[in-house]
């Protein structure tokens, strides 16, 4: 009798426990993964029909029957990671590796007496894009921390492949801004009802990295270890999704830019430069529409830089000596973009049963000026330029696109038009695990 009992005591035990393990397999199935990975890139082939001369603007009828040139690229490749620690704590992070980053190496050469040498044999970049710590109270208020992603403009808040329909990024704000722009400073951040909103504190840019073809583009840039901060500067984003399948967005940023670098000069009163401050200011309004079928986005973008007429001056005469990092350029006062681009998912509009896929015909056209001179100064004209673009997406699945596009870059009659064709491969995709 006891005998039964006990085997029937374990096969209870033995029944319980396989259940109370099934219930925490599917408890550990369904419960929210806290880790977070993903990422993007991008391969592009790009032939230009034009000359790629330093002088194709200042002698532009020397280069008016140039064939050309290829080119492949890596423009993006970046790895996202982030982890919820609970309790409102998390952590994000993306590594970005531009143009293939940077392969260098230390060689023994035997033909020159067995001398070490360092070569790159590869160029691009490697950044750290984002790196941040945040604390989130509620949906409406959350404290972001460290290296973050500056959302000014469509592009640099909108600048996954996924995203815009060209092979490259949009060429008028990746023109003109630090795209993408990334910082290190403190962001609030909210969503209530169709509303979001964000607000930074940043440092401000480096007047002495403007130039004439990229505006404040390279100003977020540093040559050192650090990145210099003597200046403070501000940025705010609000996005509006009050009406279904449409995005209303208004940027800005507003921040002093002379002498921010290792060296702070104090100019006496007798100085031209004294009192100078290089406020950079800019406002961006943007927008996305998107259907079953259509896919409408555009932007205008507007900046202003204060002094621009003495920092060009001074830029133009800083010192030639050797490892000098400045472009030594006069820089604009003003510099704007404006852009639209539509698409049409083919299948979609013809009701083809496709399941996932998606083939999308597009068009898009770009204007933008990267130097309106200050007073006094000689107008750069080929700064001004429009884009026309067309080409195709093709969607196998969500996280892949096939990229086809044709375009031709117009600039004013005295110079050369530059048209151009590429091809690219991306994905974008996040997943948890």
């Amino acid at each position: 009798m006891y005998s039964k009992t006990f085997k029937l005591l374990i096969l209870f035990v033995f029944l319980f426990g396989a259940t109370t393990m099934s219930r925490a397999q599917d408890d550990t199935v369904s419960k929210p993964s806290r880790l977070t990975i993903g990422g993007y890139g991008e391969a592009v082939y790009n032939y230009n029909f034009y000359s790629d001369n330093v002088f194709r603007y200042s002698h532009a009828d020397r280069y008016t029957e140039n064939k050309g040139y290829g080119r492949v690229d890596l423009p993006h490749a970046v790895i996202m990671l982030g982890y919820d620690f609970g309790h409102g704590w998390s952590v994000g992070t993306e590594v970005e590796f531009e143009h293939g980053g940077i392969e260098a190496a230390v060689e023994k050469e035997t033909e020159e007496t067995g001398e070490f040498e360092q070569e790159i044999e590869r160029g691009g970049e490697v950044a750290l894009e984002q790196f941040w710590v945040q604390k989130s109270f509620s949906p409406r208020l959350n404290l972001r921390m460290g290296h973050i992603v500056v959302p000014v403009g469509m592009t640099n808040n909108n600048h996954t492949p996924d995203q815009f329909f060209t092979v490259y990024r949009p060429e008028g704000e990746n023109t003109i801004m630090p795209c993408t722009w990334h910082e290190t400073g403190i962001s609030l951040w909210g969503r209530a009802a169709n509303w979001r909103y964000e607000v930074q504190l940043l440092p401000g840019l480096n007047s002495n990295l403007f130039n004439e073809s990229g505006w404040v583009h390279n100003g977020s840039a540093s040559p050192y270890e650090f990145r210099p901060a003597n200046s403070l500067a501000t940025a705010v984003r609000v996005d509006w999704t009050g009406i279904p399948n449409l995005r209303l967005s208004l940027s800005g940023y507003a921040g002093n830019s002379f002498s921010n670098d290792i060296v702070t000069e104090i100019y006496s009163e007798t100085s031209r430069y004294y009192g100078a401050k290089g406020t950079v200011l800019i406002g961006a309004f943007d927008f996305a529409y998107r259907n079953r079928w259509l896919t409408v986005r555009g932007n205008m973008d507007y900046g202003y830089l204060s002094d621009a007429g003495l920092i060009s001056s001074r830029n133009k005469n800083q010192t030639t000596m050797t490892g000098n990092p400045y472009p030594h350029a006069p820089v604009g006062e003003r510099a704007w973009d404006a852009s639209l681009e539509a698409g049409i998912d083919l299948f979609a509009l013809a009701e083809w049963r496709t399941g996932v896929r998606r083939l999308f015909l597009f068009g898009r056209y770009d204007h933008y000026d990267s130097f309106v001179p200050a007073n006094g100064w000689t107008d750069i004209e080929w700064a001004e330029r429009q884009v026309l673009a067309a080409g195709i997406n093709y969607y196998p699945l969500p996280q892949i696109a096939v990229k086809a596009e044709a375009g031709v870059r117009l600039l004013k009659a005295q110079y050369n038009n530059e048209p151009y064709a590429a091809v690219g491969i991306t994905w974008c995709g996040f997943f948890k695990h």
